[in-house]
């Protein structure tokens, strides 16, 4: 069994989504409480051939620039022209990434709170040898316009985080930056896939929509498996009922107890098969 990482109040695993778990309930249960978690999530059954309500975006071809669509190309080749997308070192990011980060975390609705400069900074500085750093540049001024941390594991990537400055997204630096991504893991590295992540709960995104229309992710279903803490349990256990009510309020509390519930039914979904 592999280890484990608290994320936003939950015990996830700190590993690439197609490594079975192994889970050891006991285990489990124990690490809820001496984390002061309010539960452990993790999946099984990475890339099933059936259907579920749970699943990640993830991309396992690489796609030459004149299979795209013609309106896709278009956008790609336009952004290239008027932007740089290339790596970067720590230091770039820590120098320049926060403004981009800033701009783009006012974009959409999210009960999460921005970070503050020196947590930005703080949390680079503590991502370890096995993340890479991208970078858009408005070629105009080499302004750094948008960003990627990317996690490298074996021969999987995770698209952790993505930001984007909203001055300049007109100039499609998310088509320069995901081909050019997508063409250095999938084509020069030969890596087996690149991940974007889960089915998207904590706020609306149109980003994997995005990714499977335009950039032909797909989604690998998996089988959701929820542990909670004995007091979460019985609170998950009596909202539940009510939880599409919950989870459209605007009180950041209750949308963040909503979105554990609209959880916990993607998980019955999937133990009532």
């Amino acid at each position: 069994m592999g280890g484990w990482k608290k994320y936003n109040g939950a015990l996830i695993p700190d590993y690439p989504p197609h490594i079975d778990c192994n889970v050891d309930l006991s285990f489990v249960k124990k690490k809820i409480i001496d984390e002061r978690a309010y539960f452990a999530r993790w999946i099984s059954e990475f890339d099933r051939s059936t259907n579920s309500d749970f699943w990640y975006i993830i991309n396992d071809k690489f796609i030459e620039l004149a299979e795209y669509s013609v309106n896709t190309r278009s956008k790609i080749r336009r952004g290239l022209k008027e932007l740089e997308v290339r790596k970067i070192s720590k230091k770039e990011m820590l120098d320049n990434g926060y403004s981009v980060y800033s701009s783009a975390f006012n974009r959409y609705y999210t009960i999460n709170n921005p970070m503050t400069h020196q947590e930005f900074l703080d949390h680079i500085q503590n991502l370890d040898e096995l993340w890479d750093f991208w970078g858009v540049f408005n070629k105009k001024d080499n302004l750094l316009i948008g960003y990627s941390q990317n996690k490298v594991v074996n021969d999987r990537c995770y698209y952790s985080t993505i930001k984007f400055h909203v001055d300049y997204l007109r100039k499609y630096s998310s088509y320069a930056l995901y081909y050019t991504m997508n063409s250095y893991y999938l084509k020069e590295r030969g890596l087996s896939y690149v991940n974007e992540g889960t089915r998207s709960i904590l706020h609306a995104t149109n980003v994997q929509s995005f990714l499977i229309d335009k950039f032909k992710f797909r989604k690998a279903y998996c089988r959701l498996h929820i542990q909670y803490h004995p007091l979460v349990r019985l609170i998950v256990f009596i909202l539940f009922p009510f939880r599409s009510l919950i989870v459209k309020s605007s009180n950041k509390l209750l949308h963040k107890i909503g979105v554990v519930l609209m959880q916990e039914e993607y998980h019955k979904s999937n133990n009532n098969e």
